[in-house]
């Protein structure tokens, strides 16, 4: 393994802890897919937690505009649970200043802060979570922050896997360790593993 692990090195360990599927799956947006991640999966395993952390750190630090700001670097995430480990992790690699998350009450719920955290006025943030694939959380993360008036700097996931509606980003810097390329379909009627017969499996998220 590489001290940042290649494309190819990651795409294995995701296969190795079953984070990583092939088969017919539906999304709960209506997409189909004939791949699945679960990018937690993998983080059931401290060893393999810490490849992807660090190695997602080592990546940041070799761009010279964020390592200059890591001390006062914030690392935030959309609490989905999922990209809590990668945030802390990439944060306790870096040393970075601190690192906080937003959350919902419900599915419907806009993203919110817990009482007592407020992002400071020009505070530099890296939003970070474990797989980019619409960007709709990093979209609503996003806003939040900026109507706070902090600085957003970049974005950070172990895995970039780009579905047809992923959000544009601007100019914001994108980090990641890997990138996967799934087949979509919109939906079961323009579906080939649907008309092929494929048993299709639904996924939470």
């Amino acid at each position: 393994m590489h001290l940042v692990p290649t494309n190819e090195e990651v795409i294995s360990l995701l296969r190795e802890t079953g984070a990583l599927r092939n088969g017919h799956f539906e999304y709960p947006n209506g997409m189909h897919a004939d791949e699945y991640l679960q990018v937690a999966l993998a983080f059931r395993y401290y060893q393999h937690a810490k490849v992807l952390s660090v190695g997602l750190s080592r990546r940041l630090r070799a761009d010279p505009e964020l390592r200059a700001m890591i001390k006062e670097l914030s690392i935030v995430c959309p609490n989905n649970t999922a990209g809590l480990p990668i945030a802390y992790g990439v944060c306790e690699a870096l040393r970075a200043h601190q690192v906080y998350w937003a959350e919902k009450d419900d599915d419907s719920a806009p993203l919110r802060f817990r009482q007592f955290v407020e992002p400071a006025k020009g505070e530099k943030v890296l939003l970070v979570d474990d797989i980019l694939r619409s960007g709709k959380l990093f979209t609503e993360l996003r806003a939040l922050l900026e109507s706070k008036n902090a600085e957003i700097v970049g974005l950070a996931v172990a895995v970039y896997q780009p579905n047809p509606t992923i959000a544009d980003f601007g100019n914001l810097p994108l980090f990641y360790l890997a990138k996967m390329d799934a087949v979509y379909y919109k939906d079961a009627n323009s579906c080939e593993l649907c008309r092929k017969g494929v048993p299709v499996e639904k996924v939470w998220a």
